[in-house]
């Protein structure tokens, strides 16, 4: 008998093709199992659309298997009315056999409900298979649901010797070509994507996705004081972008001024930001803004590329308080990641 672990592998698997499209929902798979044979496969695909549990079981083409079936899925069946119906109601209307669940589903709207409802159906409900992997996997779904903001992904790339960028502020292209189409991979897969004033001012970045095929993440820049020219890219309206300051809340076309306490921390951006489900954001500079974040304690993960470039003097780059998770090598630069535990 193929063991329970090897099908929610794969129902893992089919969860990550939702990466980058299904935000704020988590991203999930599912696999249906008739007899050690897999009958039915399918994933959430796109935000607003059918669940990973509706896909699958409408790729079975017998469905009176269904009812002797195991249905494998990474998270906790929906128990609520959202942009679909719940998926724990379809599985007991199929009446299938048992159910395997990877993590249980902590947003308050699910929490249980849906196990409940598939035991009261006399389902057989098993918890817990390859249950880290799952919240691995879904981190960015869990960060906003249990700690009430997103989950920060702090970036930077800096030269051998330490610095992010000259003392003009200038750093092009401290990376090569391969770490920048990486990172506009990155941009695909996250809801927003934050720089301060100074990156803004001196890189003039468009901060969308270019060398990549996917979704522009929501851009964010702090400009407290509202210095910033309007002829920067970030203000061009391409992509739906959000300037905070202390001076005013305004809405021009895409381009949105919220206007904070003076005094602000990162803590009331994150705020906002879940106020707006917004799961996951990515600081891409600069140093003052990731010391910002790293001093504060509000940071889930670091990617540094480390060039073999040098300046000599500059700007110094960040030193993430973390052991290095995970070295890679990319031609001549190198990326380290570094996990805030």
């Amino acid at each position: 008998m193929i063991s329970d672990e090897r099908y929610m592998q794969r129902a893992l698997e089919l969860a990550e093709f939702g990466r980058g499209k299904v935000s704020p929902n988590p991203m999930v798979g599912c696999v249906i199992v008739h007899e050690d044979r897999v009958i039915g496969e399918g994933y959430h695909q796109e935000y607003g659309k059918a669940h990973a549990e509706v896909n699958a079981i409408n790729s079975v083409k017998n469905p009176d298997l269904l009812t002797d079936s195991t249905v494998y899925v990474t998270l906790e069946p929906c128990a609520h009315y959202g942009k679909t119906p719940p998926c724990a109601n379809l599985l007991v209307e199929n009446k299938v056999k048992k159910v395997i669940i990877a993590a249980f589903d902590s947003n308050p709207l699910v929490g249980g409900k849906g196990i409940q409802i598939l035991k009261d159906a006399g389902i057989e409900v098993e918890t817990g298979v390859l249950e880290k992997e799952a919240r691995i996997q879904n981190k960015r779904f869990f960060t906003q649901i249990e700690k009430k903001r997103p989950y920060v992904i702090l970036k930077w790339a800096q030269t051998q010797d330490g610095f992010v960028a000259r003392e003009d502020y200038s750093s092009k292209w401290i990376t090569n070509a391969s770490s920048r189409r990486i990172v506009h991979k990155w941009r695909a897969e996250e809801d927003a994507i934050m720089v301060g004033k100074n990156t803004a001012k001196y890189d003039d970045p468009a901060l969308n996705v270019r060398d990549w095929v996917g979704k522009n993440p929501l851009r964010l820049v702090i400009d407290s004081r509202l210095e910033l020219p309007n002829t920067l890219k970030l203000f061009d309206e391409a992509v739906p972008t959000i300037c905070y300051n202390t001076q005013k809340s305004e809405e021009i076309g895409t381009l949105e001024f919220v206007k904070l306490n003076s005094g602000f921390q990162v803590q009331d951006i994150l705020g906002d930001l879940h106020k707006r489900n917004i799961q996951s954001v990515i600081i891409e500079g600069g140093s003052y803004l990731l010391n910002k974040f790293l001093d504060s304690e509000l940071w889930d993960e670091a990617r540094v590329f480390t060039s073999s470039n040098k300046f000599g003097s500059g700007i110094a780059a960040p030193i993430p308080p973390a052991p290095v998770s995970e070295t890679i090598e990319i031609l001549e630069d190198t990326l380290r990641i570094y996990h805030h535990v």
